[in-house]
């Protein structure tokens, strides 16, 4: 059987397209800051792939912003110091935001304004009242403000969250522990313009807290189908304080629901990199291990392996996924929605609370 490229692939659906009187047009997305260690991946994504277009990049750190260009060959009409004038000359249908939690808000604001989608690396915001600004942005200019989360596009949390919401194979939800992290980010190499904000108390709302627990307020929060806790205890840590003296390392936050207990464990400190759940119910488990491995044990002493189906295409990476959204072509994922995130960002506000004050948090009633 011959085997076709993505690009030869894309070509041929251009022509068919063409031929029926609609032109293929590639997705017009920009790129604002260069800050996060995860732009180097999405860059050599956009540059190369015939379903994008790249059509700007902000970054208004000279240095930074020359280091890049050199780097992907970025040309010199894509390159932009300000975000109003990346998105007045050059028209993207959406942004992709790469700067410090903290300029979140900032930028959706503005990008809202022109009345252009955004979509952002998790977390949503350093707190509920950046968040809040950003859904009063949203819904004011009527876009999509949507948290990019490597987990969103793991085939198994969907089979997850089938097995458990829609068959009923353990019965009712008990206990969701999720644990993610890695042996810290300066340990795995992160670049010093990622580390410098990721490791400030007000550019990143935290440490190991915020950059992995944010993983697991979103899944609780969709498997528990968007149900918020009504309390929020949390205990924070520095177990590598000559090397994160500014932030937490280490944290452990316990989510209490009428029927249900959701324990988070977000850590620097792992010995290696994790992003695993394991979920009881009345009647068995569910054990996710990585994207691809998933595990039903049922109280009858049954044990089964799954191989979770892949994804449909527009929801197994970000970029085709943001652009299928704006299109309109698919609904937003509740794992990637302004929706649950503002659930994710109440949840990490109360667990910096309770970390900070040696208390559980109650959540007020909406």
């Amino acid at each position: 059987m011959k085997l076709f490229s993505l690009g030869l692939i894309l070509l041929m659906l251009n022509a068919t397209v063409h031929l029926a009187g609609a032109p293929f047009q590639p997705f017009r997305l920009a790129i604002v800051g260069l800050d996060h260690g995860h732009v180097d991946g999405y860059l050599a994504e956009t540059l190369s792939r015939a379903d994008v277009q790249l059509v700007g990049v902000v970054e208004p750190k000279p240095a930074l912003a020359a280091q890049f260009a050199a780097r992907f060959k970025i040309p010199a009409s894509l390159q932009f110091s300000s975000l109003e004038e990346m998105l007045k000359t050059a028209k993207p249908e959406g942004v992709m935001v790469f700067t410090s939690t903290f300029e979140h808000k900032q930028v959706v604001e503005i990008c809202a304004a022109h009345h252009v989608p955004v979509m952002m690396e998790k977390p949503l915001a350093v707190s509920l009242e950046h968040a809040r600004a950003m859904q009063h942005a949203a819904k004011l200019h009527s876009i999509h403000v949507l948290v990019n989360y490597e987990t969103t596009w793991y085939p198994s949390h969907e089979l997850a969250y089938a097995l458990i919401r829609k068959q009923g194979a353990i019965g009712e939800l008990r206990k969701l522990v999720v644990r993610d992290g890695h042996q810290g980010p300066k340990e795995i190499g992160c670049p010093d313009s990622f580390l410098v904000w990721l490791t400030d108390p007000v550019l990143n709302g935290g440490g190991a807290l915020m950059d992995f627990g944010c993983y697991g307020a979103d899944l609780i929060t969709w498997l528990m189908q968007g149900e918020r806790p009504i309390r929020v205890t949390a205990v924070t840590q520095q177990l590598k304080p000559e090397v994160y003296p500014r932030v937490d390392d280490e944290a452990t936050i316990i989510l209490t629901y009428p029927h249900a207990q959701g324990i988070i464990q977000a850590s620097w400190n792992w010995p290696i990199g994790r992003k695993d759940m394991d979920l009881y119910g009345v009647r068995g488990q569910v054990a996710v291990t990585d994207r691809k491995t998933l595990q039903l044990k049922t109280s009858d002493g049954k044990t089964r392996d799954f191989d979770p189906p892949p994804l449909d295409a527009r929801y197994r990476e970000p970029i085709a996924y943001f652009a299928a959204v704006v299109r309109g072509e698919i609904s937003e994922h509740p794992l990637s929605s302004l929706e649950i995130n503002l659930v994710v960002t109440e949840i990490l506000d109360a667990a910096r609370q309770s970390a900070q004050s040696h208390q559980s948090v109650q959540l007020s009633e909406k």
